[in-house]
């Protein structure tokens, strides 16, 4: 107590505060003018699978084998209703001729199509004759901006050639289009609405903070303290991680980048909320209000400080992934809501110092004996002191704990049932708005040609010299998901190596395509094995999207079986060593797990049933669960804390109804606020952020109004002191309990 109570007069003391609010200014100040600010050192193709999978050994023989057709592709679809004349193809053909001439930057490889008569690509043709598909390749090594620019350079030689602009002309229209999809397109597209998003994210973040907390306190200026802590934690987290990805210790991208300033905004001002309530709440009892602020500092600072390391212990778990994208996410989230933890701990009180009761002005909590003097002052009879006794959830808990863990549980459980039904995919199309251009040139592509024309499959056979190229085509040819197979080409370095090109009938993309990589694999072994080659199993190599999304699949999975169990053992250990009871830890826990399951269920139900949605994405439960269970927990750490508090003075009964009554409100609010930032995701046009966003959402909606104030109190109420097995206090307990009776 007394080292809460040092701490609390070194960051808010009546000299230090002044102190706490320049140190950060200066801090803030230094680390923008020395270090890069993170959104700079972005880097959004950097390799999501580790080098000893199949699809990364194969693009590594691909690239060696078949240079000239190792680059990735962007798939130019060209399509005019009716069916497109022969000057569109002379046009095609000019343009493809130029782009031989004169590549673009980071161009791999064009077909020679700019050679050939255009009446040549009337084979080419779909079978209406209104659309054709054209590959320009380029370097794997360039990014999404860098390939980007390169596709604006490529549309405006289109355009000089056309003379129209037909990257603008409507698909369903009787003029010349082009939709640029495949791998390229895609990758494009997708960095262009995380980077497009980020900005409106931020505001409308911002909007709707500010708008809970003047709905909630009613006061300006307490507002804006928490916006103000959050600004100066993302101030100081910004070229922290910025300067970390510039060494090189970690990668940084935008989608991380647009996840954690929805953290830090969300997270953040749960943590300041956690210390305002409490201050507001001292400021009724205590006239001083540098005394109200130190005991309010002593009482939730180790709440704040539990809560925050929970959640850093918890994200910083996803550093055991294998899989790019989850491991670049540990190190931004951890590191902003530690810098936020510590912001809420120093310069949150700080400010509330300076401000002291103005803070909460209009409304400004008053002693009795202060309203009374204020009241005499103005010519006023006192006001009537207000009955402590107050009437709230809490007495229901206590009064009716089998009726409501009863409903609760059954609730939750019927809920936590529906997860069971979801299906997941891993098709990244999926996410991306209907009229999105590599989505708009996909639905060309499967309604005029086969849907595994937009990223082919590249199937190679070291054949040691035993084997016939055709047979194996046969072979292939006879595959009831293969819908063409090219004839094999030679290896580059080694002639023995065959290459083939491969198009599945379904959507590359799909979980149906990626089932075929292992079967695809399997039959062509046998055939191998079947025709006396040795090794069958190290002489087979399959590149492609599809592979690499099934790589993604199994690593994903992978990821997720391993990192669940240990984020709720590191939640376990903490929460053992924090409340220093093992029966509790277990039921935190088990209600925290019961609400990420019932938030699935019924993020199932919105996004399946009412949205419309087949299938969520694959990364959903992963990323969901590990912020649910921390930021799940910081709830009940905060609420449990205070009856742990409490009972040490009162019957638990009483405490446990004081507690859940006196947190009631400030985990209300912050849940509502911490919901809505994480809502705010649904709003963009990225599927993967709103599926991600309503699920977390419903989760913390169901943490604040179920599990917090009804299921956890009323377990407390019904295990009674053994809620505190095996504490120390268990003698003070039983008295307690004894003279409640």
């Amino acid at each position: 107590m007394n080292g809460m109570s040092g701490y609390g007069k070194w960051v808010a003391g009546s000299k230090t505060k002044w102190v706490t609010l320049i140190v950060w200014i200066a801090v803030v100040g230094a680390l923008t003018m020395l270090w890069p600010s993170v959104n700079s050192q972005e880097l959004n193709n950097a390799s999501n699978l580790p080098e000893d999978l199949q699809s990364v050994r194969a693009s590594a023989v691909a690239e060696r084998e078949f240079p000239a057709g190792s680059g990735v592709p962007a798939l130019l679809v060209w399509h005019r209703e009716g069916g497109m004349s022969g000057e569109d193809l002379a046009h095609i053909t000019a343009v493809y001729s130029k782009l031989e001439q004169q590549p673009l930057a980071h161009q791999n490889y064009v077909p020679p199509l700019g050679k050939l008569p255009p009446q040549a690509l009337q084979a080419s043709l779909s079978e209406d004759g209104s659309t054709l598909v054209t590959p320009v390749l380029f370097d794997k090594t360039a990014d999404s901006g860098q390939l980007g620019e390169a596709l604006k350079e490529m549309k405006k030689v289109i355009k000089t050639e056309t003379g129209s602009d037909p990257s603008t002309a409507k698909t369903e229209s009787n003029d010349l289009s082009l939709r640029v999809s495949g791998p390229v397109g895609i990758s494009v597209d997708a960095t262009g609405l995380f980077q497009n998003a980020d900005v409106s994210l931020l505001i409308a973040t911002v909007v709707l903070v500010l708008v809970f907390l003047l709905f909630i306190y009613r006061s300006p200026i307490l507002a804006l303290i928490p916006l103000v802590a959050v600004g100066f934690a993302y101030g100081v987290t910004s070229p922290v991680l910025g300067k970390m990805a510039q060494e090189g210790w970690i990668t940084v991208d935008s989608q991380a980048i647009s996840i954690m300033t929805v953290l830090l905004f969300g997270a953040g001002t749960d943590y300041c909320l956690f210390l305002i309530s409490r201050f507001r709440q001292m400021l009724k009892v205590e006239e001083h209000k540098g005394h109200a602020l130190l005991r309010a500092i002593t009482h939730s600072s180790g709440a704040i400080a539990m809560s925050g390391f929970t959640v850093v212990l918890a994200l910083f778990a996803l550093l055991l992934a294998k899989y790019g994208a989850y491991h670049r996410f540990a190190v931004p989230f951890s590191v902003s809501i530690l810098i936020m933890g510590i912001a809420s701990l120093t310069l949150v009180p700080a400010l509330l110092a300076i401000f002291g009761r103005t803070s909460f002005f209009p409304f400004i909590p008053r002693t009795p004996q202060m309203e009374a003097d204020r009241a005499k002052a103005k010519g006023k009879p006192a006001p009537q002191p207000k009955s402590t006794r107050k009437k709230g959830i809490g007495n229901l808990v206590v009064s009716r704990p089998w009726v409501i863990v009863g409903i609760t549980v059954v609730l939750l459980g019927v809920l936590a049932t529906f997860s069971s039904g979801i299906k997941f995919t891993y098709d990244i199309l999926s996410s991306f708005p209907e009229d999105m251009e590599s989505r708009e040139g996909f639905d060309l592509i499967g309604t005029q040609f086969s849907p595994g024309e937009l990223a082919p499959a590249k199937l190679m056979i070291d054949t040691q010299g035993k084997v016939n190229g055709e047979d194996i085509k046969v072979v292939l040819s006879g595959i009831s998901y293969i819908d063409t197979v090219s004839d094999p080409q030679q290896g580059a370095v080694n002639h023995n190596i065959l290459g083939y090109d491969v198009e599945f009938t379904s959507n590359p993309y799909s979980l149906e395509a990626m089932s075929h990589i292992p079967a695809l694999q399997a039959s062509v072994e046998q055939a191998l094995a079947e025709s006396g080659l040795d090794n069958a199993k190290d002489s087979v190599w399959i590149s492609g999207q599809t592979a690499t999304q099934y790589d993604t699949k199994e690593l994903g999975e992978r990821d997720t079986a391993l990192i669940i169990p240990v984020v709720i053992g590191m939640i376990t250990v903490l929460l053992l060593i924090y409340l220093r009871s093992v029966v509790a830890t277990v039921y935190l826990v088990a209600t925290v797990i019961l609400s990420f399951f019932s938030a699935l269920g019924l993020g199932w139900i919105i996004i399946h049933y009412l949205m419309g949605a087949d299938a969520i994405q694959g990364a959903i439960p992963l990323y969901s669960f590990v912020f649910l269970v921390a930021l799940g927990e910081d709830y009940n750490i905060f609420m449990i804390s205070n009856i742990w508090k409490k009972r040490k003075i009162m019957p638990l009964k009483q405490a446990i109804a004081e507690g859940v009554n006196e947190t009631g409100s400030v985990i209300t609010s912050a849940g509502l606020i911490l919901a809505g930032t994480f809502a705010v995701l649904a709003s963009l046009p990225i599927q993967v952020l709103v599926q991600f966003g309503i699920i977390t959402a419903i989760g913390v909606l169901l943490d604040t109004f179920v599990v917090r104030p009804f299921l956890v109190p009323a377990i407390t109420v019904l295990l009674g002191r053994w809620s505190f097995w095996p504490g120390k206090h268990q003698e003070q307990e039983r008295a307690l309990l004894v003279s409640e009776d």
